[in-house]
């Protein structure tokens, strides 16, 4: 029977020019099927994102905005023609679904590794080793040192995301979504143990947050009216050296009021994966969405091991506008019709996560309603 509520994950929702059917938006997550040395999106990934087409919004796995971008095996990129034209079978198929989709823009900065670079050290906004480990094509291997940025090469990355955008929009993407989440190049610069810079691109949050802000201003030229998503995990302890510090909510209160300068889209907020007790951030323990729902006044996405249920509590509270899901989505191609018809969901089978190929990717399949 469907599920009836005045407001939840299956009501309408405006989103600048584009009408979402329902607020279950399908998460951006790495499932490593660019297995050829283009790194191209495939047939595959065209089958995989039509069929999840019922989201709300589809936010596509990471794509590398150049070469220099690289750093996780058999991730699809935005760089080059032949990317460009194989992402528009991948949107095309949306489309032709009634879906939406807007593509995600990485950057893995000094978390990447020589293996990707002839040898040559990545670049960072210090040359100081976030602590992380790189999946290169020889398996997981820790980071390095990496080398400084110089301003011309900042500006030139800044360039690259641009690029990238427009390529973005020639491949048919709906809109964007800037990856700047974990221990990426966007967290290396906001965070003061991996940016020790002393020029305007380092010192206080105003300057560790320019090219974040600068990333932005080129996106939104390519995608103006609320086109451009942003992704976070502000409790995010990663098992490196970027991890919140005693000033992060202090940060996030700037960037969250300077963003609501901006006109994007959403705030997609990852929610902590532990207790923040005892934590330099132990103050969001109980109130870690409010905290950005009372400094930001435009559309937030909530993140990180919804139900149903859950989402649509959120929803009601006020507190998000909208749910994305990851995992669900895997196993569950029809989530959205699973949810309306309180329907089982199917379990993802982890073994295939990243291993290439059709099984675990497309070869889920979809439930049958009840009469």
């Amino acid at each position: 029977m469907i599920q009836e509520h005045t407001k939840n994950l299956l009501t309408p929702f405006q989103l600048g020019g584009i009408t979402l059917p329902n607020r279950i938006i399908m998460a951006s997550m790495t499932r490593a099927r660019a297995t050829n040395t283009a790194i191209v999106p495939t047939d595959l990934h065209a089958a995989y994102y039509a069929q999840r087409a019922s989201a709300g919004l589809i936010l596509s796995e990471s794509a590398w905005v150049s070469k220099n971008a690289i750093g996780f095996l058999n991730i699809p990129g935005i760089f080059t023609s032949a990317q460009t034209e194989a992402w528009k079978k991948v949107t095309d198929a949306v489309h032709q679904k009634n879906g939406r989709i807007f593509l995600q823009l990485a950057h893995i900065g000094a978390a990447s590794h020589p293996d990707y670079f002839e040898g040559e050290l990545p670049l960072g906004p210090s040359a100081i080793n976030p602590g992380e480990k790189s999946f290169t094509p020889q398996g997981f291997k820790d980071t390095v040192i990496p080398r400084a940025y110089t301003i011309k090469q900042i500006r030139e990355t800044i360039e690259e995301y641009h690029q990238a955008a427009i390529n973005a929009k020639a491949a048919g993407f709906d809109g964007l979504e800037l990856h700047a989440q974990l221990f990426t190049l966007i967290p290396q610069f906001l965070n003061a143990a991996t940016n020790q810079r002393a020029d305007e691109y380092g010192g206080g949050i105003t300057n560790r947050s320019r090219i974040l802000f600068e990333i932005l201003d080129v996106l939104i030229k390519v995608f103006p009216g609320k086109k451009v998503g942003i992704k976070f995990t502000p409790a995010a302890f990663n098992t490196g050296v970027i991890k919140p510090d005693e000033n992060t909510i202090a940060d996030y209160e700037y960037l969250l009021h300077k963003l609501n300068e901006y006109d994007i889209a959403f705030l997609e907020i990852v929610g902590p994966a532990a207790s923040l007790i005892d934590t330099p951030v132990a103050s969001w323990e109980d109130q870690y969405y409010s905290f950005f729902r009372n400094n930001y006044k435009g559309t937030i996405m909530a993140n990180l091991g919804f139900t149903y249920n859950s989402g649509n509590k959120i929803v009601a509270d006020g507190l998000a506008d909208l749910v994305s899901f990851a995992t669900p989505f895997i196993a569950n191609p029809d989530l959205v019709n699973r949810f309306e018809y309180s329907l089982p969901l199917a379990v993802a089978d982890q073994a295939t996560y990243y291993t290439g190929g059709e099984k675990g990717f497309t070869d889920y399949p979809k439930a049958t309603n009840p009469k």
